[in-house]
């Protein structure tokens, strides 16, 4: 009997070991991601034999993809180009060849170029961490109202009342606002954020308690706990801490401070794509939140999106993790702001699939380090005005009381979001960002950035739709009714003067970019909508194909029927790349519930520098939303090429032949993007970000302040600290 038990032991630990990441050894083999297609005639292993390589293990949470690897060759007899690459290339070539297509050799090319849907090599690159925006230190707060909500609710905890985001005595509607929720029980029991980060400290008093081993991992090591190892890994820890650091007498207590954290380490050295898209997916039948306070340099000068496999990997998570809910991944929106960067150049913070959060500081105004765009959903508190979040550090008891910048607004808005899920655990990825919509408080009212949207909600590139506030939100979660499945419809993919560009960027035809602007336009109509299963809107994304030798000096808007107006990139005068927008994808939140019906312009401009020109090739535009009829819903796949125009295939998902592409080579002189824009934007938002001092001059006096408020990182990934 006890020899049984031995062997359920055994095999029930080769279970668990069996199910981690196998360790990767760079320096001996090549890794690849081989997609198989398991209804073709050549198995797995089969192509793996024809293609010289052995199967690791799935790569990841993709379905029918593979980890696979090759033993390097010498040094001294390396040939040029990747041998497995080579060998797939000539599979490929000789499958298409009608000269040996009786051949024994061409059946088997035949057969495997079939069954290998995706072939890539993984190379390894290094996120880096960004280090904090300088902000001038002030003093913490330490008030009675923060020692009476202590004392009410039986919190010992000695760094408690200089948590302004909890308890913000000098201005108390700019906090977090569920101590009241707390009250009430509402702390985040049975809910699971994964912090994918530099590491997370499991041994803290702070963490220990609410830690989720099993949904952790290290992909820089590769070993299965997210210890904190380099000298500066203490950014995930302070990240969880906000979130589920333990109502204990250590350090801080965390806004849902009886949910689970887990950790997967990512940002502490090198790692390949696959690697970041299993990260995003690791564990995500157990976690709710994917905490993401990191992203590309925001230095004003980058535009990176993630990857093949990254995208597969987010769109993976949203439809089935959670059991088919969906993960829900909140993003920093980017520290760029005084570089004037903005988070529509960033592929992670403009994705649909992310809840986009900005910072706001405790006076609730816009730190200048906060990037604004159309993407922003929502702001969260944060860094700025001289003071910043204090939370859990790395060590036993240690605290940290200079964490801040949009890596600090993430996670608080992750814990709200924790608090809501701990209510309504049925909600799903869409659910939560209709919230965000719904339940944000508008703050600094005066400020010239808001615009009314033609839903009638006030929208600001800054503060997005607003502050999210835990009251607002879990009250609004506990009588929401989930939205219809997702649907959305593929405009299609206009052409300026026959402008193309191929899958090497090579380009032709497009017309000259003014001062004035191009402008073109697509009419979306009522058949369109319904032959697409389309009832209400809520995203939109706009591809575009821009040629320029100073890509800094381009402006782009969208303008609704409606004549509401969506900047989707300014002038960035870093920007010198002359790489200028191969078919690069910008987002919007602004036209939220907006009626599409009717015609839809976009506009891009140039700065008219001499010596500096471009030319306007084309553009297409998605709209996504949810389905009339959700019988008839289906999922979205991610298409392997997105950046040739034509398209080779049809835009955004759909594989089947594109629509029509109509040609537009009229012109005409518009104002500049930023002209329809209240106050200071003419000077300022061309840079998309706004000066502390002259916006903390624009606030109004507390005592105006409405009373309902206090309700309230392809390349390098950057961590969003302050």
């Amino acid at each position: 009997m006890r020899l049984h038990a031995l062997v359920l032991l055994f095999l029930l630990h080769s279970s668990v070991f069996a199910s981690r990441p196998a360790k990767r050894y760079y320096n001996t083999h090549d890794y690849y991601v081989l997609e198989h297609d398991p209804t073709a005639d050549a198995s797995l292993d089969e192509c793996a034999r024809t293609l010289g390589v052995e199967v690791v293990e799935p790569a990841g949470e993709l379905r029918n993809h593979w980890l696979v690897r090759a033993q390097k060759p010498p040094l001294s007899s390396r040939e040029a180009g990747d041998r497995v690459l080579r060998t797939w290339n000539s599979i490929r070539a000789e499958a298409r060849s009608s000269v040996s297509s009786r051949s024994e050799d061409a059946y088997l090319s035949r057969r495997v170029s079939s069954a290998v849907k995706y072939l890539s090599l993984q190379t390894l690159r290094r996120r880096v961490k960004r280090a904090p925006p300088p902000i001038s230190p002030g003093t913490l707060i330490d008030a009675p109202t923060a020692k009476e909500v202590a004392a009410q609710q039986g919190i010992v905890d000695p760094e408690f009342t200089k948590q302004w985001h909890l308890v913000n005595d000098d201005f108390p509607q700019f906090m977090m606002n569920v101590t009241s929720l707390w009250e009430k029980g509402i702390t985040g029991q049975g809910v699971i954020t994964t912090i994918v980060d530099d590491g997370l400290d499991y041994n803290s008093d702070d963490l220990a308690a609410n830690f989720f081993a099993e949904g952790s991992h290290d992909y820089n090591d590769h070993t299965d706990l997210p210890t904190p190892v380099l000298f500066d890994d203490h950014h995930g820890t302070r990240c969880a801490g906000q979130i589920a650091a333990v109502k204990n007498d250590v350090c801080g207590v965390g806004i849902a401070y009886e949910s689970k954290v887990a950790g997967v380490r990512i940002l502490s050295g090198q790692i390949t794509d696959i690697d970041e898209a299993a990260s995003l997916n690791y564990g995500y039948q157990n976690a709710s939140i994917f905490s993401c306070s990191w992203g590309p340099p925001d230095d004003g000068r980058s535009m990176e999106a993630p990857g093949y496999l990254i995208k597969k990997a987010m769109v993976n998570g949203v439809e089935n993790g959670r059991g088919g809910l969906g993960s829900v991944f909140v993003f920093a929106s980017g520290n760029g702001g005084r570089s004037g960067d903005q988070c529509n150049f960033d592929g992670y913070t403009n994705s649909i699939f992310s809840i986009t959060v900005a910072a706001i500081d405790y006076k609730g105004l816009h730190p200048d380090y906060s990037e604004a765009c159309a993407a922003n959903l929502v702001v969260a508190s944060s860094s700025g005005s001289g003071n910043h979040i204090t939370t859990t550090d790395v060590g036993k008891n240690k605290c940290a009381h200079t964490h801040g910048g949009t890596s600090a607004a993430a996670p608080n808005a992750a814990g709200v979001f924790a608090l809501a899920l701990s209510v309504r655990p049925d909600l799903n990825w869409r659910d939560m960002q209709h919230l965000c919509v719904r339940s944000a408080v508008q703050v600094n009212p005066d400020d010239p950035d808001w615009e009314m949207t033609a839903a009638g909600r006030p929208y600001s590139y800054k503060y997005g739709y607003g502050a999210l506030s835990g009251v607002e939100y879990v009250n609004a979660a506990l009588d929401w009714q989930s939205v219809k499945p997702q649907a959305w419809v593929n405009m299609p993919t206009i052409q300026i003067a026959n402008g193309t560009m191929d899958i090497f960027h090579a380009t032709d035809g497009g017309e000259t970019l003014t001062q004035e602007g191009i402008y073109s336009s697509m009419e979306v109509t009522q058949s369109m909508l319904q032959s697409h299963n389309f009832e209400k809107l809520e995203h939109i994304t706009v591809s575009v194909w821009i040629t320029h030798d100073r890509r800094g000096d381009v402006e782009v808007e969208l303008i609704s029927p409606n004549g509401v107006k969506s900047v989707l990139a300014a002038k960035r005068n870093g920007d010198a790349a002359n790489t200028g927008y191969p078919g690069w994808t910008f987002s919007t939140v602004k036209h939220w519930d907006e009626d599409p019906l009717g015609e839809w312009t976009i506009r891009v401009f140039d700065q008219g520098r001499e010596n500096h020109s471009g030319k306007f090739l084309g553009w297409t535009m998605t709209l996504w939303g949810s389905v009339i009829d959700p019988a008839l819903a289906k999922q979205y796949d991610v298409p392997v090429l997105q950046d040739t125009l034509p398209p080779l295939f049809g835009n955004d998902g759909d594989t089947s032949e594109p629509e029509s592409t109509p040609v537009s080579t009229t012109s005409t002189q518009y104002a500049k993007p930023t002209e329809h824009l209240p106050g200071d934007h003419v000077q300022r938002l061309s840079t998309m970000s706004q000066s502390p001092r002259k916006q903390h001059l624009r606030g109004p006096p507390l005592a105006r302040r409405p009373q309902h408020q206090r309700q309230m990182r392809a390349g390098s990934l950057i961590c969003r600290t302050s």
